[in-house]
């Protein structure tokens, strides 16, 4: 609703500066005064008119309030300092209208909106910054649903690749052991635990000789090539991984629709076609000489025209090779052809097979070579969000720009590299993981993890330990509780920890994780935010209401007479900057989904959650003597609870029974 009086005001004012100085304003700011006394809205438009129209900015606010005449749903326009205009809600309006949960029609795009995160290779057990992408990437998605978006939600399997082919090295070069070894290593708990270990001890042994890396390339070529035992052993190896990952990732309520595999991307040729487009439109060159003679290469930027002896060189620097002189396929090649499938521009597609259930009962799809005939509708979308880490920046804006060259400037424009930065450990954490510090490692800010060296932090080790911490807590809070509901309560604690952590912070930050800075009860953390919606449902338990059905009923508890009587004054003020707060949900919601930044909703979930425990620890509800004060008291707590749930919800967390 907050964005909707905004949109409105905008649009009154456009109209009246079109009919009155002939002026066409395609954006107009609207910013947030400095306290709610002063308004709700702010517009700074008469200063950007004051030298077009060579007038005072005061005398121009002046002259855009009288003209503007009475907005619905607004108590009044007021000029203030130099030449701002202030506007001033109607506040029972509003209040009212967030009351009903009352939502103006949303404009929503057509088309599906593909998102694909997690992306975590098959090869060992997921590690801390693969739950960063998989909690943005989870996020991400529920907020395009918030906003009544279509999504699938996709996860690249590279089954194919470097690491993947080296943990096959380690089984059968360094440990020497069959396929039905293998396989049944495979039937045993944590079986990428083991492949933890044996992908360090493979990066140690290629360190030993350079000649033991010719293992790899052999692996790599059977891969490549398929219908073989290498590639079954893959295929074994690969499977129970990924069903390992999607385990972990269901700890935290994660899910997705369809996985598709880079097996099937070169078994199904999708190179082949991707490949043929991409020489027919003169996007890729064959190399007759230089450092990249017998390559594919995409040349890009100034190179793309570079073509006499004089320029070789520096066409060279900007060349991407595409598909090495050995005729193997680079992965910018095979992710060109897996956006044009994303996009519905292949020609090709999957076969399809149900590989995973969750609880709730929804299926997740497998790409397999022959799949079965019913199947759901992958791909084919109008947008795409990948969630990669800034690292694979330069590979992404490749494949953009293939499809540029290819004549898809739609399809580029509507394609996003959702970027962010890796995950550390702050020393302390490190320490509290077991790991040897050295008095530098100490004195860092953060610690680097290496998943070749074995240093890092296994993401069920660290969601089992941060539920292990939180039920510590819980137990001597809450020993009436049985032991299974204390461990549901640590456990809701321990993920919205784990979540708010990894989203308050903005994508281009380098997390340092910290056990004890996540779970802290006080400042910005999840806990935090959990326990004021805690503090709002004892508030209704005490007085003797169930905060569901009251939340539901509110309307007919309070009149809107009432409200415009509680929400004046100084009192009112305080009171009414936690109503707007609760107002903007939606709003915030919209401002993450245009900037791909979930940090602004983990920002005004704490606003909220810091406003809540002020109002709560200045207003005790259940001794008003005052009955119309105390239902209005009582409306604000569900209104406040009704939207903090809402925004936490966004985020993947849920509110525990107790704290």
């Amino acid at each position: 609703m907050y964005r909707h009086l905004e949109r409105r005001l905008a649009q009154q004012i456009r109209e009246f500066v079109r009919r009155a100085y002939g002026l066409d304003l395609p954006k107009i700011v609207v910013e947030q005064p400095p306290r709610v006394e002063l308004g709700e809205y702010a517009l700074p438009l008469a200063f950007e008119l004051a030298k077009k129209l060579r007038k005072p900015p005061r005398k121009i606010a002046e002259e855009i309030i009288a003209g503007t005449g009475l907005i619905d749903g607004f108590e009044r326009l007021e000029p203030a300092g130099a030449g701002y205009i202030n506007a001033r809600v109607a506040r029972e309006i509003l209040a009212t209208a967030l009351i009903a949960n009352e939502k103006p029609k949303p404009d929503i795009p057509a088309g599906k909106v593909l998102v694909e995160h997690s992306s975590i290779n098959p090869n060992k057990a997921a590690h801390i910054g693969h739950l960063r992408n998989a909690i943005l990437g989870d996020t991400f998605v529920r907020l395009l649903h918030f906003a009544g978006r279509e999504v699938d939600v996709q996860n690249y399997i590279d089954n194919t690749g470097v690491q993947v082919a080296d943990v096959i090295v380690g089984f059968l070069h360094l440990e020497k052991k069959s396929r039905a070894e293998i396989e049944a290593l495979t039937q045993q708990p944590h079986f990428d635990f083991y492949c933890w270990d044996l992908y360090a001890e493979v990066s140690r042994w290629y360190e030993q000789d350079k000649q033991n890396r010719d293992a790899r390339h052999q692996v790599l070529h059977a891969l490549e090539e398929g219908g073989n035992e290498t590639a079954a052993i893959a295929d074994l190896i690969s499977i129970a991984v990924l069903r390992r990952h999607l385990e972990t990732m269901d700890r935290l309520d994660i899910e997705y629709d369809f996985l598709p595999r880079e097996s099937e991307i070169l078994h199904l040729h999708f190179w082949d076609a991707a490949f043929g487009k991409l020489k027919d439109a003169g996007v890729l060159t064959f190399e007759t000489g230089g450092k990249n003679k017998g390559c594919w290469v995409m040349r890009r930027g100034k190179a793309a025209t570079a073509r006499d002896a004089e320029n070789a060189e520096i066409a060279e620097e900007n060349q991407k090779v595409i598909v090495r002189s050995n005729g193997t396929v680079g992965y910018v090649g095979k992710d060109i052809a897996y956006h044009l499938w994303k996009f519905g521009l292949l020609g090709r597609d999957f076969g399809y097979r149900k590989f995973y259930r969750y609880p709730n009962g929804h299926d997740c799809w497998i790409s397999t070579i022959d799949g079965v005939p019913e199947h759901p509708h992958f791909g084919d979308v109008a947008e795409i969000y990948n969630v990669i880490d800034a690292r694979q920046a330069e590979a992404q804006h490749t494949v953009v720009e293939a499809l540029r060259e290819l004549g898809y400037n739609q399809q580029a424009d509507h394609y996003t590299h959702f970027s962010y930065e890796m995950v550390a450990l702050t020393p302390r954490c490190a320490a509290e993981l077991g790991y040897q510090l050295s008095d530098e490692d100490k004195a860092r800010s953060y610690i680097e993890v290496s998943g070749r060296k074995g240093f890092g932090v296994k993401a069920d080790d660290l969601i089992d330990t941060l539920i292990a911490s939180a039920k510590k807590e819980v137990d001597p809070r809450h020993p009436q509780l049985s032991e299974a509901e204390r461990m549901t309560i640590a456990t809701q604690i321990a993920v919205g920890a784990l979540r708010y952590f990894m989203l308050k912070f903005t994508k281009p930050s380098v997390i340092a994780f910290d056990f004890k800075e996540a779970l802290s009860f006080e400042g910005e953390t999840g806990p935090y935010a959990q326990y004021a919606m805690v503090r709002a449902n004892n508030i209704f338990r005490k007085g003797g209401l169930d905060p569901d059905v009251f939340g539901r009923d509110v309307a007919s508890y309070v009149s809107t007479d009432e409200l415009a009587a509680h929400l004046k004054g100084a009192d009112g003020n305080e009171i009414w900057e936690l109503w707007l707060a609760s107002s903007k949900t939606s709003y915030v919601i919209e401002q993450c989904i245009a900037t791909t930044e979930p940090a602004y909703l983990a920002k005004h979930v704490f606003q909220l959650a810091q406003l809540f425990n002020a109002f709560y620890h200045r207003h005790p509800i259940l001794a008003e003597p005052d009955e119309s004060r105390k239902r209005f008291l009582f409306a604000t707590v569900a209104v406040v609870r009704r939207e903090l749930i809402r925004a936490l919800a966004v985020m993947g967390i849920t509110v525990p029974a107790a704290m």
